[in-house]
């Protein structure tokens, strides 16, 4: 098969999530490229949770409605998604549970009593998806040695137990038919916000500092984890807060740090953002979005944070502000984002969504342009230190604490050139000056980086733009359908020179949209750029390449 779809649903607790990564892993010893889509509740136990993990052989980055198999822990996971079923579907279920009526008869089928297998074997109830894993693992012709593999890999609690209960279900089943090797090399399957995680260190990360907020609350665990074997303070506060204070205090002693947050979060940072901007303070923050206004859905998705973000704080200030689209521009742009902070000393903001950062892709680093940590421009010890010196490109030479040959102040207050509060009017203009020329300076030198991205038919004269997680989405339907595809990645300072180009030929945009106006095309407008149609979806789900097809082509007859 060379592109399939396979769903796994159960509660809240029935470990759905790390069920999902684990077939995907075992799928990615075939050499299938993936991703998966994950859905669930934001409560602890309970209600329905689902991963829907896609397998192909060329590079995807978005899911489909349509699945080729269901694997249910659950009645809910039958009777919820029925309607994904293709004729030729295949359901594997818990018999002990679930029961098909209605429209699921025709459907291939076979029920296996997890629930019993479990009890006998005394294992935990969580343990049902090893079971079901293995029946799938059957009906799919996969041998026993690459499940049993991937097991040892990815479990480290109770793994006899789990391998033992995995079998049963292999051997309780029966192959329907055969999944096969792909030509293609393996590669890591990772969430994008592992990927922002390892751009980070990358960049010579040395902090990161979060209150946990969904969606950005995997990279806080993910680089806790990671933390020994890269040398990284990582700390969880009492707020978001005392997060941003914090961080600001390291950047001040000379260490690179980051912060993650989604939109609640980031409202209580913005007195420090704008602390950041006056200080001249290099700090990356990670907004992860999700629905608003105010806790909205605290588990789904949205892109309805843009001009909160690149408004955000009081005053005027540059910041860089990049919104990565799949795994690679995580990692990639995050390494950016942090060179940027420290060699313009400004505040960059990886602007993700629950898509992108919760979704799991196969990550091709070898694809990518080499990166390497930047140093910033540091004084030359000469002379007495003025930490806001006005330079050319606005860029003060750095010092930190830690020598005893400077004075450092660093003031909230307008100041002058040696850090020391002022209200002179000369002195005021000259130093807001001074900050915004380094916003000037970094548009010139993102001319290097391929700041604006064109995929799809380059001869086409309709144009979908989009931002963020919706590339994937927006590149396969736009081959599919004969468009273009345009995706600004930096859009803080907005790159207008590059998105021109991209446009040569287009006398049609439509902009595709996780909210509910069209914030993007807001965006563009502004620099003299016109949307002929929006393609909005606001209801904390992510565009499905079926869905986003259908409403592609209701447009394109209007057009």
């Amino acid at each position: 098969m060379d592109d399939f779809s396979l769903l796994i649903g159960g509660k809240a607790g029935d470990g759905i999530d790390r069920a999902g990564l684990i077939i995907a892993r075992i799928l990615n010893q075939l050499g299938y490229r993936l991703y998966i889509y994950r859905d669930y509740p934001s409560i602890i136990r309970g209600g329905h949770t689902f991963s829907i993990i896609r397998a192909s052989k060329n590079k995807i980055r978005t899911h489909s409605d349509k699945v080729d198999f269901i694997l249910a822990l659950n009645q809910d996971t039958i009777d919820l998604h029925r309607q994904r079923l293709k004729p030729n579907s295949t359901i594997i279920y818990d018999s002990n549970i679930v029961k098909l009526e209605g429209p699921s008869l025709g459907i291939q089928s076979f029920g296996l009593p997890l629930e019993k297998i479990v009890k006998e074997e005394n294992g935990l109830p969580v343990m049902r998806n090893s079971c079901i894993i293995g029946g799938f693992s059957k009906a799919t012709g996969l041998e026993w040695d690459i499940l049993e593999r991937v097991f040892k890999n990815n479990i480290s609690k109770g793994i006899d137990l789990n391998l033992k209960i995995a079998r049963r279900g292999y051997d309780e089943a029966k192959e329907f038919f055969k999944i096969g090797p792909l030509p293609n090399r393996s590669l890591p399957v990772v969430t994008g916000n592992e990927a922002i995680g390892l751009g980070l260190i990358k960049g010579g990360l040395r902090a990161y500092i979060a209150y946990p907020m969904t969606p950005s609350s995997s990279l806080l665990h993910f680089l806790a984890d990671t933390a020994k074997d890269f040398s990284l303070r990582v700390i969880h506060p009492e707020n978001e807060i005392a997060v941003i204070l914090m961080a600001l205090g390291f950047s001040y002693a000379g260490e690179r740090v980051a912060v993650g947050t989604s939109g609640g979060g980031f409202c209580l940072m913005t007195e420090g953002l704008s602390l950041a901007g006056m200080a001249e303070l290099p700090i990356v923050i990670v907004v992860g979005q999700r629905p608003g206004p105010s806790t909205g859905m605290p588990t789904h998705t949205a892109q309805s944070d843009l001009h909160f973000v690149l408004n955000a704080g009081q005053g005027e200030f540059p910041r860089f502000v990049v919104s990565p689209g799949d795994a690679e521009e995580a990692y990639f742009w995050s390494c950016v984002a942090l060179n940027v902070s420290w060699k313009y000393q400004m505040p960059s903001i990886i602007l993700a969504d629950k898509s992108l950062c919760e979704g799991t892709y196969s990550f091709d680093v070898d694809s990518l342009e080499e990166l390497k940590e930047e140093n910033p421009i540091l004084w030359d010890k000469k002379g007495t230190y003025k930490r806001y010196l006005d330079t050319e490109t606005g860029v003060s030479p750095l010092i930190f604490p830690r020598d005893k040959e400077a004075v450092i102040k660093v003031d909230s207050y307008a100041h002058d050139e040696f850090g020391i509060t002022t209200e002179d009017a000369e002195k005021t203009r000259n130093m807001q000056d001074k900050r915004l020329r380094k916003g000037r300076y970094l548009t010139k030198e993102l001319e290097r980086y391929e700041t604006v991205k064109i995929y799809g038919n380059k001869g086409s004269s309709l144009a979908l733009v989009s931002w963020g997680s919706n590339k994937g989405v927006c590149i396969e339907a736009a081959e599919n359908l004969g468009l273009r595809v345009i995706q600004p990645v930096v859009l803080s300072p907005f790159p207008t020179r590059e998105f021109q180009k991209s446009l040569n030929g287009v006398p049609k945009i439509v902009c595709v949209e996780n909210n509910s106006t069209g914030q993007l095309a807001t965006l563009i407008s502004r620099y003299g750029f016109s949307v002929d149609e929006k393609i909005l979806k606001y209801d904390g789900r992510p565009f499905s390449l079926d869905e986003l097809e259908e409403r592609i082509k209701e447009v394109v007859k209007r057009l």
